[in-house]
């Protein structure tokens, strides 16, 4: 029996792992390459709708202002209007 030297087949051993852990460490740069890509554009989105919002809130508050005037405008007319309607009263015969 010959001996062998634990240290040679843990080099071995290594040596052999190094391809593969090559292989992984690419993947994984890559993935992380594709999701920082993909945060940059989630980014852009999200600041493009918080723009989005704060035009579509600034329309919103303008159509309430209008809406208001309107109504302000509508009050005194149908006060004109309830002030001159008559009644009848419907008699049975």
């Amino acid at each position: 029996m010959t001996h062998k030297n634990p240290w040679i087949s843990l080099a071995a051993a290594a040596l052999l792992s190094l391809p593969l852990v090559a292989c992984k460490d690419t993947k994984t740069l890559q993935e992380n390459e594709q999701l920082k890509a993909q945060v940059t554009e989630l980014q852009k989105t999200n600041d493009q709708l918080g723009n989005n919002l704060e035009a579509v809130t600034a329309e919103r508050d303008e159509l309430t202002k209008q809406v208001d005037a309107l109504k302000a405008q509508l009050k005194p007319h149908k006060a004109k209007h309830a002030k001159t309607k008559t009644t009848r009263k419907h008699h049975r015969t």
